[in-house]
């Protein structure tokens, strides 16, 4: 059998079909405070990605390198794009969701719930109705970090569904800090990270998976536990194996919850995308760098390798 790399660690043999031996961990940028939000967008051949502390969102790409896509971002965190391959951003200093539109202005989504503000949008996914889906946890105003120290409005820190006509409701509210989430591949789950033991030890650090009734969730319970650090920003590819960022690196789990392998990384993993033009790379923003690998698996997102629209 052939030997793969010591980044690559085997737990299950269906692994090795989403690897190569020859595949190599590469760190494509450098020299940030803490990376977050990657996201792909095939039309330009480029990755975005959020720098929060230093509030810019960058832009890489294979000929240009590393250059500045937005300053003053305000602590922006997750990114995805909408059904039109629009840019959809949570900001932390702002408490809000934006969409930068095709001319490059910025529109709010949503930053209140009740007439209270929203605690820290952390985490957005969209739906192929157009439905944008997001997470609020209170790590953008915990300290002034990632954000602007604040009491938070929230009683609780909920998961968020705004429609397509604008209509926000909450889809999941027993979260202790809901994180990274992403849908399977036919959009009939959401899986959701809980990190809350970032800050309370008696919190699981596990992945839950919830089935989607049109603009509801009904909870399925655990899907996996994380045996290294937390779960946050988490991405399927096509076949519906899910791939999660983990204490020592990315975690490849089966559809049925299995663990089948790990990507180690020598820095903590917040979140990761499939991308460039095979869509067969995947890139994982950790701590001050991002990476690159091969992976022999294609994401589950309609822009991987190319343009949405």
């Amino acid at each position: 059998m052939i030997t793969l790399p010591p980044h690559l660690h085997v737990i299950d043999d269906r692994f090795r079909a989403l690897t190569h031996p020859m595949s190599q961990l590469e760190r494509i940028a450098e020299g940030f405070i803490w990376t977050e939000g990657p996201v792909w967008f095939g039309d330009r051949d480029a990755l975005l990605f959020s720098d929060i502390p230093s509030q810019r969102i960058m832009m890489w790409s294979e000929t240009t390198g590393v250059t500045l896509y937005r300053a003053e971002s305000g602590f922006n965190n997750g990114n995805t794009r909408d059904t039109q391959g629009r840019l959809i951003g949570c900001r932390h200093g702002a408490r809000d969701v934006v969409r930068t539109e095709h001319d490059g202005r910025v529109t709010v989504l949503a930053d209140s719930w009740q007439g209270k503000r929203l605690n820290s949008p952390n985490d957005v996914v969209v739906s192929s109705d157009g439905a944008v889906w997001f997470t609020d946890p209170t790590y953008g105003i915990i300290s002034d970090f990632e954000g602007y120290r604040s009491a938070p409005e929230q009683a609780a820190r909920n998961v968020f569904r705004l429609s397509p006509e604008g209509a926000l409701s909450v889809v999941a509210d027993d979260f202790t800090q809901p994180n990274g989430l992403c849908f399977s591949p036919d959009e009939s789950l959401l899986y959701i990270a809980e990190s809350g033991s970032s800050h309370d030890a008696s919190v699981p650090a596990v992945i839950r998976r919830f089935a989607v009734d049109g603009d509801r969730l009904k909870d399925r319970g655990v899907f996996t536990i994380i045996d290294t650090g937390l779960p946050d920003g988490m991405r399927c590819d096509s076949a519906g194996n899910l791939w999660s960022s983990a204490g020592d690196g990315v975690h490849c789990f089966a559809p049925d919850g299995t663990l089948l392998g790990k990507i180690l990384v020598p820095e903590t993993v917040s979140n990761l995308c499939f991308g460039g033009r095979d869509g067969r790379r995947l890139f994982i923003t950790a701590t001050t760098s991002v990476y690159r690998i091969f992976v022999d698996a294609k994401g589950a997102e309609p822009w991987t390798g190319g343009s949405r629209t």
